[in-house]
């Protein structure tokens, strides 16, 4: 699939809504967002968030918005291999390629709940949508991304639990983007309603790109309702020809209790904002997170922990690996709004620099306006200790056995957290490839690895 030439101007964002059968609420909203698009400046350097992340190679009018046309069996051939190896270690998933389904869940594994892909839920579920897409834990005029993503979103998966039911087995959701296919605006939506629970684990491939440039700007939004227990799971691990661009938010009712791991091993640049906010009394979140750039790679986290409501808790723990010529950034911020008394948050964020030429920028921040509160952070960054490298190869190790040891024993922490366990098994077994040779198989390919 050949993305129109162009960029994403009012003739392709025209052709891109006559190729979809939508209703008219959806259409008006694209236009309205579209609107607010073009009225957005691009972020440059010049401003405070992007100050770091430098934009001026990105192109987009080497981009447009995905065409109507089915991906290739070759693009689908490709996503294969990655679907059967999740298949084999979660329950049932979605899968798919330049923005369109190419695997749907076995529905005899949902447990009542709806797991469809997107397009498919517009159609099938569209007063549920209606009430919930990008209403409650999205803001399309966050900035010129954000616009854009609502206004041509393709692709993507709606998981909705009903009131009190428990979905047993991990779910999972694979996006790939193909040579043929130049932009994915991929869009997760779950919404868990009062009392339900569940798993889901998503991850971001580039499939046999090679040097075609990609461009992702995507969107995630969680909603949790009281009570209601999600385990969430998102491994970005694009190939280097692609920019990542993503803004994602979870909302956590009275009671909730949000688990959410991130992974950062792919894409050219990326740039994510990630945001908890804990609207609920007793409402809780534990965010977890392993980077590991190689080469030229720019990763940009930009983590925000929202406590609107009394006796809230958030915990997050961020832990990068630095190698070659890369970059690193995360920038926290802990927000106290006035009536979330007895709030208690931590954030945290380390990193290992394993080349004099790598950088990790830390930037840890509290805004607190409640006075009866526990807040901390903390960010730390430097190499590997030489003593620690002198001390294990004074008993035989050799120097790159040894540094492998002791970056396992950096993120062994975090790992700790994770729930998930095939994902901490593979996330522990990809950050050592990274090590090793600068790239990371898939969550599926990297657990059949270590099997």
């Amino acid at each position: 699939m050949t993305p129109a030439p162009g960029g994403f101007t009012d003739e392709t964002f025209a052709a891109f809504l006559k190729g979809r059968d939508e209703p008219s609420w959806l259409a008006d909203r694209r236009r309205s967002a579209f609107g607010r698009f073009k009225a957005t400046p691009l972020p440059t350097l010049r401003d405070e968030e992007w100050r770091r992340t430098d934009l001026r190679a990105l192109k987009l009018d080497q981009f447009a918005p995905p065409a109507p046309a089915e991906p290739s069996e070759a693009a689908r051939a490709a996503l294969e291999p990655a679907y059967r190896g999740l298949d084999s270690l979660y329950g049932t998933g979605i899968a798919l390629v330049d923005g369109h389904a190419a695997r749907s869940p076995d529905p005899s594994k949902l447990g009542g709940a709806v797991f469809v892909d997107l397009a498919s839920a517009v159609q099938e579920h569209g007063e549920l949508l209606k009430d919930l897409l990008m209403t409650e834990a999205f803001r399309d005029d966050a900035d010129a991304f954000a616009a854009l993503h609502a206004a041509c979103w393709t692709g993507g998966a709606l998981l909705y639990v009903p009131k009190g039911v428990k979905v047993e087995t991990p779910l999972f959701h694979l996006v790939g983007l193909s040579a043929e296919g130049g932009a994915d605006l991929s869009h997760t939506l779950v919404v868990l309603e009062e009392g339900a629970e569940a798993t889901l684990v998503q991850e971001t491939i580039g499939l046999d790109r090679g040097k075609a440039p990609g461009l992702h700007v995507g969107g995630v939004e969680l909603i949790l309702r009281r009570g209601s227990r999600l385990r969430f799971v998102n491994i970005q691990n694009w190939d280097t020809s692609t920019w990542h661009l993503s803004r994602e938010r979870a909302v956590v009712g009275p009671d909730a209790a949000l688990q959410w791991t991130v992974g950062g091993l792919g894409s050219r640049l990326a740039k994510v904002n990630q945001e908890v906010a804990l609207v609920g009394r007793g409402a809780r979140a534990q965010v977890n997170g392993v980077m590991f750039p190689t080469g030229r790679q720019n990763l940009t986290y930009i983590t925000r922990q929202d406590h609107v409501a009394p006796n809230t808790t958030s915990d997050l723990l961020y832990k990068g690996g630095l190698k070659d010529r890369s970059r690193l950034v995360w920038r926290g911020m802990i927000k106290v709004e006035p009536d979330a008394q007895h709030t208690d948050a931590y954030q945290k964020n380390d990193n290992l620099v394993l080349d004099a030429d790598a950088r990790a920028d830390s930037i840890p921040g509290l805004e607190i306006e409640a006075n009866e509160v526990r807040c901390t952070h903390g960010a730390t960054a430097g190499p590997v200790d030489p003593e620690m490298v002198f001390y294990a190869r004074s008993r035989g190790v050799d120097e790159a056995t040894a540094t492998r040891l002791i970056v396992e024993g950096f993120f062994a922490n975090v790992y700790d957290r994770i729930s998930v366990e095939p994902v901490r098994e593979a996330l522990a077994l990809a950050v050592a490839q990274k090590l090793e040779l600068g790239s990371a198989p898939t969550l599926a390919s990297a657990e059949a690895a270590g099997v």
